[in-house]
Formats: structure tokens, C-alpha cells, sequence
């Protein structure tokens, strides 16, 4: 078996990125996994092909294949599970769903949580994200608040942005409705998968209207959290900026 990709998989490689011909086998290979999630290949929780199978279609060695899904297991793309095979990673699943969940109570238990959205409405994208999220300003936007609680106190105020022509439909009545992650809705409803996010952190103080929702007094410290999500292909698909209440929690990341 060669570890030369067919003409046909090296063609695909080639649209991926400028760059695949000066990248690793295992990195085209992985470049090519990628591309077959974000076209939907492969759903959300279903397994993928076997490394031999994957092998056999890239017409490389399975030792090639199996570097590339170990990055993208490491990565939370993919999940191993022994005996079963590698499947699709979902944000059903806990280890990915609590990924982009930071906020940590300082007593290390486990907290009960609770969502409430406060307003969900679609509106041309204001000049900031527009930017963030690749668009025009006349192009429209899903804005969508919510109130994070954890022990029924309210703790986290999210403003959410969304490119309005991906997210059409999605409405107060139908993210009440559902009682699992957003990013879980996100991706059985409209089928976008975030992958991965760029964050920004500072101290703020709270506004009077910010206060009052998180029954804490006016300019009380927060800290506030900007989050651009990416899904496949690297494209941003949500801005959310957060502002927490730390009292009882800290913001816990871990640096590889």
C-alpha cells in the first residue's frame, strides 16, 4: 500500500488549502477527515469508517490514517471508544458539551444548572460583529440573550450572535423549547458543529440593567468573556460575550 494519496483525494487536498502539498501525508489525510464532516459525511454521534477502510480510500498506510485521527481525537473531532470504533464527536456528549463551559464552582461540586432566554430577534449586524463573524453589515443577524443560573442563581448574562442566514427559523419559542445545550440545538437543528473557539477575558463592572438581572448590586465586579466560535473550514459562526459573576466560581482553562 503506497502513502501517496490517489489522484482524486490529492485533488480534494489540493482545494482544501494552498499549503497541503507542503504538509505532512497524516495532515492531508487529516485536511480530507475534515472536509468529509463539514459536508455531513459522517453525522454528529456516528461512527466513521476503519482505519483500513480510511486507508484503503486515501490509499495511504493505516499508521498514516491513524495519526490524523488521533489529532483530530485530541482535538474533540472525533471520539474513540474501545471496541466500538471512532465516531463523530456531539455536543450531547458530555466531554464535548462541557468543553466550552469554563466557569468552575471554587467547591469543585457539581451545580445544577439552569437557562432562560431573555430575548431571541433577528437584526442587521451591527459594524463589530459583522467583523468577527466575516459578514456584511447589511447582512442579518440572530441576537439571542440568555441568563445562565447554577443553583438558581443567576451567574452568567450571554449575549449571542449568530449569521442570521444560517440560523433561520431559530426563535425564542424554539430554543425554549429545547432542554439540551445550545450548541447541541445548534447542531441537530441547523447542522453546524462548533469546533473550536478564540477567547478574550477582563474585569468589567456591571451595568445597571446587567446588575439587576444578575442580582448583584450596580458596578459590582464581572468578568466579561468574548468568545468567536468556529465551526469546520474555520469559519465563525457565533460571537458570545458573557459577563460572570465570580463570587462562588473561577475561570478554569487548561494550556497545552
Amino acid at each position: 500500500m503506497s502513502d501517496t494519496p490517489s489522484n482524486d483525494q490529492a485533488s480534494d487536498s489540493d482545494r482544501a488549502a494552498s499549503s497541503a502539498a507542503y504538509s505532512p501525508l497524516y495532515q492531508q489525510i487529516k485536511g480530507l477527515l475534515l472536509q468529509s464532516l463539514d459536508r455531513g459525511e459522517w453525522k454528529p454521534g456516528e461512527s466513521i469508517p476503519s482505519e483500513l477502510e480510511l486507508a484503503a480510500r486515501f490509499q495511504v498506510s493505516q499508521g498514516t490514517v491513524r495519526k490524523a485521527i488521533d489529532e483530530l481525537a485530541a482535538e474533540n473531532l472525533l471520539l474513540r471508544r474501545q471496541g466500538k470504533g471512532t465516531f463523530v464527536a456531539t455536543h450531547q456528549e458530555a466531554k464535548v458539551r462541557f468543553r466550552f463551559l469554563r466557569l468552575t464552582p471554587d467547591d469543585g461540586q457539581p451545580k445544577v444548572t439552569g437557562s432562560q432566554i431573555l430575548d431571541c430577534r433577528r437584526v442587521k449586524a451591527p459594524v463589530d460583529i459583522a467583523r468577527l463573524l466575516d459578514l456584511r453589515t447589511a447582512d442579518a443577524v440572530i441576537n439571542l440573550r440568555r441568563l445562565l443560573s447554577f443553583e438558581q442563581v443567576p451567574t452568567i448574562l450571554d449575549d449571542i450572535w449568530l449569521p442570521g442566514s444560517v440560523f433561520r427559523g431559530l426563535t425564542v419559542d424554539s430554543v425554549s423549547r429545547y432542554r439540551g445545550p445550545l450548541y447541541a440545538l445548534f447542531e441537530s437543528e441547523f447542522g453546524i458543529s462548533m469546533v473550536r473557539a478564540d477567547e478574550k477575558i477582563k474585569a468589567v463592572s456591571a451595568g445597571v440593567d446587567q446588575a439587576e438581572l444578575l442580582q448583584v448590586a450596580p458596578s459590582s465586579p464581572l468578568l466579561q468573556v468574548e468568545r468567536v466560535s468556529y465551526t469546520y473550514g474555520d469559519r465563525p459562526v457565533e460571537v458570545r460575550r458573557g459577563l460572570y459573576v465570580t463570587e462562588r466560581f473561577h475561570y478554569r482553562n487548561s494550556l497545552n
